[in-house]
């Protein structure tokens, strides 16, 4: 069994099913990917922009360059051609370029492309939606039983845990879990849980006509940071930035945030942006099977390594953590939900339980 569909969840599932065991894949959403989500066309259901997760580096992360390259995914350069804008830094916005990233590109169709490949090679039948996990105990001396929030008693012979480590501390009943195990999930932060990213989509991508790279760095905000998020050959247009309020400022009043971030457009790209064809605001500490009242409360910061404890086995082998954060390379982003995913289906594949 696999808690959780996030990327990390479906790595793993791939990567046992296609070892041939039978995998139960239960995720506590009516969907699946995570912290993978995209805006789609609500006609034709294609992805328009990423919510969560943008970037690889494949160059630099030789885990998202294999699975890449097996799912057969393409990938294209990210925008950056022209100048920036820079606001907080005089008496109104300053043109001027910024340097890129080197190695970072973006895959076609947005990291919903992992998902969608991956789904593709499971079984539907064995997916469970809508389920989330109440409680992890041993049950007899070959099995592990999962109880749900339902009531619903599932047992598997192995379980690997895909879910955020805060949130497994925080409401998944574990007696077995050490004292010193707990402690180091609760103090892991869940990457990006606390921020809130908009994404604003036009017919054309019409900022690159007047020289500029969609690029913003901003001391005033709302947006603090944000960059073209059109697709390869400039369509579907858009602009993507991320949200430097805090959580309560950008939820007590959603319409008044919406017409910040539309005149902050405004201030740096022209009229044109006043009106675009949407404009989305996925704010990721909402979402409670992701984010966490310590992540909403503590400080934003990128997980480090974890201590050994988070890739070791429980229950005499039979239970691993396989989410993103607790990765040895990565941890947090898609490099490291790929690495956790595949390195704890690889261990179970090994030990042969």
């Amino acid at each position: 069994m696999v808690i959780g569909a996030g990327l990390s969840g479906l790595t793993a599932a791939t990567v046992l099913r296609e070892a041939g065991a039978d995998v139960l894949l239960i995720e506590a959403g009516a969907g699946i990917g995570g912290r993978i989500r995209a805006h789609r066309d609500p006609e034709t259901n294609a992805p328009l922009a990423d919510l969560g997760p943008t970037w690889v580096w494949p160059k630099y992360q030789p885990v998202a360059r294999k699975w890449i390259e097996r799912l057969q995914l393409q990938t294209f350069q990210q925008f950056n051609d022209g100048d920036a804008v820079i606001e907080g830094y005089g008496p109104g916005p300053i043109r001027q370029p910024l340097p890129g990233q080197d190695g970072m590109v973006r895959i076609v169709g947005g990291p919903t492309a992992f998902v969608d490949a991956m789904y593709q090679r499971l079984d539907p039948s064995r997916i469970r939606r809508s389920a989330p996990v109440a409680g992890i105990a041993p049950d007899g001396p070959r099995q592990i039983a999962v109880r749900l929030a339902s009531g619903d008693v599932v047992r598997a012979g192995q379980v690997v845990l895909c879910i955020p480590l805060r949130v497994a501390a925080e409401t998944l009943d574990m007696p077995w879990a050490p004292p010193a195990l707990l402690d180091v999930m609760k103090r892991t932060p869940t990457w990006m849980s606390s921020h809130a990213k908009a994404v604003a989509i036009y017919d054309r991508p019409f900022w690159r006509e007047h020289g500029l790279s969609g690029r913003i760095a901003s001391r005033t905000g709302p947006l603090v940071e944000a960059h073209d998020h059109s697709g390869p050959d400039g369509a579907p247009a858009a602009i993507f930035g991320f949200v430097g309020l805090p959580t309560d400022q950008r939820q007590n009043d959603p319409e008044t945030l919406r017409q910040a971030i539309l005149a902050q457009l405004v201030r740096c790209f022209g009229p044109a942006a006043a009106a675009p064809k949407a404009l989305v605001v996925q704010d990721w500490s909402t979402d409670r099977h992701i984010a966490t009242d310590l992540d909403i409360s503590g400080p934003a910061h990128h997980p480090d390594v974890g201590p050994e404890v988070l890739r070791q086995s429980f229950l005499d082998g039979r239970v691993r953590f396989a989410v993103s954060e607790t990765s040895e390379i990565s941890p947090g982003l898609i490099e490291g939900a790929l690495a956790a995913g595949e390195r704890a289906a690889r261990d179970m594949i090994d030990a042969q339980i």
